[in-house]
């Protein structure tokens, strides 16, 4: 995968694919598998941890009152539900060190 793309469902499934041989059809079958299990945690229990990886959470918006900055019209901003994400130590400190690295060279 390129570095300079987004990450697709279908990159990942490349990948894979390349790694251990599986048919393209599998690998994208893994993918869609494991997006649901966490989409399902995320509606269940309203949070999901990877170890080593992050923690996706269920949060709750309030309605609030917002506007438009063109034409400074208010509206209502309707309550819901986002999903927060906060990385692990460890992938912190993989991505900081290779943003030092990258500065370095």
């Amino acid at each position: 995968m390129n570095s300079k793309n987004n990450v697709t469902r279908d990159g990942i499934a490349d990948t894979i694919h390349r790694e251990f041989g599986f048919s393209r059809n599998e690998c994208l079958d893994i993918v869609n598998d494991i997006i649901d299990i966490i989409v399902n945690g995320l509606n269940d229990n309203g949070i999901v941890k990877i170890h080593n990886f992050g923690t996706f959470k269920v949060r709750k918006k309030n309605s609030r009152i917002g506007r438009n900055p063109k034409t400074k019209e208010e509206y209502i901003i309707n309550n819901r539900s986002v999903v927060s994400f906060k990385a692990s130590k460890i992938l912190l400190k993989q991505i900081n060190s290779k943003n030092l690295n990258e500065k370095i060279s």
